[in-house]
């Protein structure tokens, strides 16, 4: 049942989802091979509505989110409380402790709120001291400020980051800067923001692309265009 599970959360089926939970309470814990969470599942495939089903049924049965969950949530009661690990809970524990850890598929905390949860998650993680230099252990091998603008694009989040002391030229796999990943998105305001505190628009990646060159691959010309490493020069 458990990969039919995973299945169904990812293709969006919340009635299927609701009426398997209903037979199988125990699902909402469930986790994959990996260890990947029934609610992480939910947060990776953008399943919203699955989403908020599993957190009202992992409340109801009492059950405390870790903290690549609650980063991911975005909620900073939950991080708190999460930053006090369980005895047996699925981390991958780092010397400075689970604020460092990495989720079971390579991720801090962090990364995940970054990604997918909000500025205050991000706040909180950075007050409790969590590294912008982490790389993920996984095959992006990125920094949160990455993740922040390969997904969650929230300009307060990349905003917090970058007074932070995340790098704006920081490499991930391919050699992609977060200036790629505005520029892909066709975000001015966030190529913008990146800039102003240092992106380089002259890089390249692994392919020989300028963050400009990726803008006009996706036809967005105007972005493209200011982009150009000549005008910003």
């Amino acid at each position: 049942m458990s990969q039919q599970f995973l299945k169904l959360i990812q293709r969006g089926l919340a009635a299927e989802v609701a009426d398997a939970v209903d037979a199988d309470p125990s699902l909402v814990t469930w986790r994959d091979s990996q260890g990947v969470s029934a609610l992480m599942a939910s947060i990776y495939s953008g399943q919203t509505t699955i989403r908020n089903f599993i957190l009202v049924q992992i409340a109801n049965q009492g059950i405390p989110l870790d903290v690549f969950e609650a980063a991911a949530v975005g909620d900073p009661a939950e991080i708190a409380a999460a930053l006090e690990p369980a005895p047996g809970q699925l981390l991958q524990l780092h010397p400075n402790g689970p604020i460092q850890s990495f989720s079971a598929d390579g991720w801090t905390a962090l990364h995940l709120a970054a990604a997918f949860g909000t500025p205050e998650a991000v706040r909180l993680l950075l007050e409790k001291g969590a590294s912008v230099h982490a790389v993920s252990q996984n095959a992006q091998k990125n920094q949160p400020l990455h993740a922040a603008l390969a997904l969650g694009r929230n300009p307060e989040s990349i905003q917090l980051l970058l007074q932070a002391g995340a790098d704006p030229n920081a490499r991930q796999v391919a050699n992609f800067t977060p200036l790629f990943s505005a520029a892909a998105a066709n975000r001015r305001d966030l190529a913008e923001l990146l800039i102003a505190h240092g992106a380089d628009p002259s890089l390249t990646n692994d392919f020989g692309q300028t963050a400009a060159a990726c803008a006009r691959d996706r036809k967005h010309t105007e972005l493209a265009d200011w982009l150009e490493p000549a005008r910003l020069a």
